[in-house]
């Protein structure tokens, strides 16, 4: 059996997460939403966009006293969100289950990114500048939660100080021929470095993101009453998201409802047909069903396509040492960190495997290096608590 339909795949945005990292475009098909079925759950309300999207009267206030009255410009702005994402760089904690509103990440910085340009947009809206959302179309990145592979996306934000803020003191000549500034807010810093495309996603799709997210965590959590509810609520404000209808396959699935669930997964499917996501629950969901003939064909597809994918590997290591199998995760360590060398979780993945062997130097060694790659302060942190630990067991 295929290591792949063991990985319990919901699909997450942002280091940021809920989404699948995909290049294609989902298609405006129709949508089936006979598919929600609300008798099998209790219902919760969630959140209006107002409420996600809205800054507190504090929040407000702080703004104008930064800007002491004066029309606020690009420059002024950049100081401001420079502070967010400075802030976020020592302090931000990217989990997937940091999915707060605009209000919310503000005052607790550990947020994910989806979070976090939710704010920035709130906080340029505030300023009268313009926003758009992006989609940063990064390679496949898989989190580990509570026994989960969460596959995760990214978003980013750019502001623009249109010419009417910029020249409103100006001809309206004048404002024909000058170009609008531009400043993108990305909280990833890999995503920064790298000029990964992007594409413009609308407001609706990002409250759907937000929903969709929130859903997987209480799916995540057992609480598969709330969880209907996120992922109904991100259905009916953008019904073609494939990413909320393979979420909701995935709650059917685990409630036993393995016809709809099916039926939801060729929803999602419909919308976008390279969404991975569904397709790795959709071979779990054959193997479920006793269909392993269709299971195999597509967990090798998806093998064949994430081979060179050294987050794949590490999805696939950690696998492997659950089972303790610490050959074969080694093998999957060692293969992701010459995919890519400078990715923390390879080298820890080969610390773990050696402190399960009893090699203690050797652990200490490859722990050292994560420490030594790792850009998040709680991932340096959590590596230099366990190099303290190791050294204590060492010297006894």
């Amino acid at each position: 059996m295929s290591t792949l339909n063991k990985i319990k795949f919901v699909s997450l945005i942002p280091v940021c997460f809920l989404l699948s990292a995909c290049y294609s475009t989902e298609q405006q098909v129709s949508t089936n939403k006979n598919l929600l079925n609300d008798t099998l759950f209790t219902e919760h309300r969630v959140p209006s966009e107002r409420e996600v999207f809205q800054l507190d009267a504090k929040i407000k206030t702080q703004l104008d006293v930064y800007f002491r009255g004066a029309t606020p410009s690009l420059s002024q702005t950049q100081t401001l969100l420079k502070f967010l994402v400075d802030n976020g760089e020592s302090s931000l904690s990217y989990q997937s289950g940091a999915n707060l509103t605009a209000s919310e990440a503000y005052f607790d910085l550990n947020a994910n990114c989806l979070s976090l340009s939710i704010l920035s947009f709130s906080l340029a809206e505030h300023l009268g500048f313009e926003s758009q959302f992006q989609r940063v179309h990064i390679p496949e990145y898989w989190d580990q939660t509570l026994g989960y592979s969460l596959l995760t996306g990214h978003v980013n934000l750019v502001i623009t100080e249109s010419n009417f803020a910029r020249n409103r003191t100006r001809t309206s000549a004048v404002s024909l021929y000058t170009a609008p500034k531009s400043l993108t807010i990305d909280f990833d810093p890999n995503s920064r470095q790298q000029k990964f495309p992007t594409s413009n996603i609308t407001k609706q799709r990002i409250l759907a993101m937000f929903y969709s997210n929130r859903g997987a965590i209480h799916m995540i959590n057992g609480e598969h009453d709330f969880a209907y509810n996120y992922f109904k609520a991100a259905i009916n404000i953008d019904e073609h998201y494939s990413g909320a209808w393979g979420n909701l396959g995935v709650l059917y699935r685990i409630v036993n409802q393995h016809q709809l669930a099916e039926q939801t997964y060729q929803q999602a499917l419909a919308l976008n047909v390279d969404n991975k996501t569904v397709m790795g629950n959709m071979a779990l969901l054959y193997r479920l069903t006793e269909r392993a003939h269709l299971a195999d064909s597509i967990e090798s597809k998806l093998s064949a396509e994430r081979k060179d994918n050294p987050y794949y590997q590490i999805v696939l290591g950690n696998e492997a040492l659950e089972a303790n199998n610490l050959s074969l995760a080694l093998r999957h360590f060692n293969r992701a960190r010459r995919l890519d060398t400078k990715l923390h979780s390879s080298y820890f993945g080969i610390a773990k495997v050696h402190y399960y062997r009893g090699n203690l130097e050797q652990a200490q060694k490859y722990l050292s290096q994560a420490y030594k790659l790792s850009e998040f302060n709680h991932d340096r942190k959590r590596y230099q608590n366990k190099l303290q630990w190791l050294q204590t067991v060492a010297k006894n």
